[in-house]
């Protein structure tokens, strides 16, 4: 079953189109800013953990908090849906820079002066 996260509709296999109704009543949330990615050949499996030190050390300790295992193909189409959100975001907002240093040196830079 293939499902548009955003309209909260989907396709079954047969092609007709269905309605999902989600009950989140009793979800949790989490927050991550740690992710690790590992597969086999039947799984993709995504740990997501808080590093409560991103600034860096010699050993930093990460305790895994939540652990999704997805087939390969939820996990292609978890991929289309956050590109797209991630897409949308830099549309509105401009481009995210993923690397740490990239973003910290100009501000590092600007207090120094």
């Amino acid at each position: 079953m293939d499902q548009d996260q955003s309209t909260g509709k989907a396709e079954g296999t047969n092609g007709q189109s269905l309605r999902l109704e989600l009950d989140d009543s009793q979800v949790t949330s989490l927050y991550a800013n740690f992710c690790r990615v590992a597969s086999t050949p039947e799984e993709v499996i995504l740990d997501l953990a808080l590093n409560t030190d991103p600034s860096g050390g010699p050993v930093q300790r990460v305790k895994l908090s939540q652990r999704v295992i997805l087939n390969h193909y939820t996990a292609k189409r978890l991929v289309a849906l956050l590109s797209a959100t991630v897409k949308r975001h830099e549309q509105f907002f401009g481009p995210l820079e993923t690397d740490v240093r990239k973003r910290v040196q100009p501000e590092l830079a600007a207090m120094s002066r």
